[in-house]
């Protein structure tokens, strides 16, 4: 599968996210909550790998600086291809120049960036259902127009394994 740079939430918004991810598994939508091994967490990828070697992956992304936490606020909702549905959220100027600084850094350790979070392709989002198409998008959306207007703090960040849900916390947010 893959390996993810992720940002991730503090408590409140972590629990805010799985509740929404809750209610639409309730409307029968699967989200990252059954995905897999069901071992997903709400997040925000920096950068999604498709070869890598950890150790060094690991190593490059300590040796990047702490730039802190963040507030995002969430704006509605993004549809990708294939039924991919997701939180759109408004981050903070910075943040895509940090994700492109991690793009830089994990092609430096030999990793394969995947295409869509090279320079300029980056677009922020929190997953939420794998395969909403037609009505059950429509679902999607008004399940997210419920919510909002909501804010969220990114306060970590580490690497997570998606075939498998193991993660490696980083020390600081990139």
């Amino acid at each position: 599968m893959a390996l993810a740079v992720c940002l991730l939430f503090d408590p409140r918004t972590d629990r805010l996210i799985r509740e929404l991810w809750a209610r639409l598994e309730q409307r029968g939508i699967r989200t990252l909550e059954s995905h897999t091994h069901g071992r997903h967490l709400p997040h925000l990828s920096y950068a999604v790998l498709l070869e890598w070697d950890v150790g060094l992956v690991r190593t490059v992304m300590e040796d990047l600086p702490d730039k802190g936490g963040f507030e995002v606020s969430f704006q509605g909702t993004v549809a990708f291809p294939r039924g991919r549905a997701a939180l759109a959220p408004a981050v903070p100027a910075d943040v895509a120049a940090r994700q492109e600084a991690v793009a830089a850094a994990v092609i430096e350790a030999g990793a394969v960036l995947h295409r869509h979070y090279g320079s300029g392709r980056w677009v922020p989002h929190v997953s939420l259902a794998t395969r909403a198409t037609g009505a059950s998008l429509a679902i999607v959306v008004k399940e997210v127009a419920d919510i909002l207007p909501l804010t969220g703090t990114v306060n970590r960040a580490a690497l997570v394994d998606s075939s498998t849900g193991q993660t490696w916390p980083l020390p600081g947010v990139p």
